[in-house]
């Protein structure tokens, strides 16, 4: 089923598919709920996976014009569209800025969510090297004034250094039409969600004792989002899963079994 959430400030495309207990499934990055088709149709046996457009991105419009991002806001759109589906707490499984938002959500509606596994949240700011990721955060800015989303996004991938995945199989009919409308998320997400998300800290108080599980990649060891994960995890006392892949290691054969595993 494919339908659209009116929310404050936007309208939230999203898809249900499956039966048993709701998992919902946060996207990150430039990437909408196409990312997803593969694991969701891998788990749709044992959950209702739900997917969606986060605000912004692809099929999910915003009201106006478009304005710095925050965690917290993503945070109460998955929110509002969990309470449309569902009135039992549901799973969650967030990747890369879907993560964070999945934390966030947990923290701020604890009563929504049974388990949150977030696979490789980007938390910089519990990085050692913090300051220079707010250096490389306001250089994204000053490139993206100046030359828009191609001169950010040199910036952004020179300085996050992270290594290209293999692709898992041939892609399907539903990831060219994502890949149709990637350019203008990437514009979207220069411009608007690494400001706006780059300095967000968890509410580490609210989330230990939670039964988050956090994930990072064998593939990318030594990449930024794969260190903050595992300081995600010290904070929480806890240790980071090792699964295999990368940063886009959801997509491999496989994971969907391990995720269905560690969800528990």
């Amino acid at each position: 089923m494919n339908a659209t959430l009116s929310v404050p400030g936007a309208t939230l495309y999203h898809e249900v598919r499956g039966t048993g207990p709701v998992l919902l499934l946060i996207t990150g990055g430039i990437m909408d709920a196409a990312a997803f088709g593969g694991l969701a149709a891998a788990l749709a046996d044992r959950y209702t996976v739900v997917t969606y457009d986060r605000r912004g991105n692809s099929r999910s419009p915003l009201d106006g014009p478009a304005e710095p991002q925050r965690v917290t806001v993503h945070a109460d759109d998955a929110h509002r569209l969990l309470a449309a589906v569902t009135d039992e707490p549901a799973h969650v499984f967030g990747v890369s800025s879907g993560a964070m938002i999945g934390l966030e959500l947990a923290a701020r509606h604890p009563g929504q969510v049974r388990r949150v596994v977030a696979h490789e949240p980007p938390v910089l700011e519990f990085l050692p090297d913090a300051g220079h990721w707010r250096e490389v955060v306001r250089k994204v800015e000053e490139a993206y004034r100046a030359g828009g989303a191609g001169a950010a996004m040199g910036v952004f991938g020179e300085a996050m250094g992270m290594g290209e995945e293999e692709p898992a199989g041939e892609p399907t009919p539903e990831l060219m039409e994502m890949f149709g409308r990637m350019e203008k998320n990437m514009d979207f997400f220069a411009g608007y969600e690494v400001p706006g998300f780059s300095g967000h800290v968890p509410d580490v108080a609210a989330l230990r004792g939670a039964g988050v599980v956090v994930l990072a990649g064998a593939g990318s060891v030594g990449e930024p989002p794969h260190r903050a994960a595992h300081a995600v995890a010290e904070r929480l006392g806890t240790e980071a899963v090792t699964v295999p892949g990368g940063h886009g290691g959801f997509g491999l054969p496989g994971f969907a079994g391990r995720l269905a595993e560690l969800l528990g």
